[in-house]
């Protein structure tokens, strides 16, 4: 995962972005993950994660 253009961690799941983006100071919850300007969906988007 990349935020501000730097490598913050691997997400391998909804809950590890909504961590790493915690630790970046920005407090999401699932919902707004999923609809968030400010998330960039590559490889499948949220409901893709969801269902692994």
């Amino acid at each position: 995962m990349t935020l501000r253009g730097r490598q913050a961690g691997v997400a391998r799941s909804v809950a590890d972005v909504i961590e790493l983006l915690c630790l970046a100071g920005v407090v999401l919850d699932a919902d707004e993950v999923a609809s968030s300007p400010l998330v960039e969906w590559r490889g499948g988007g949220p409901e893709r994660w969801w269902s692994t």
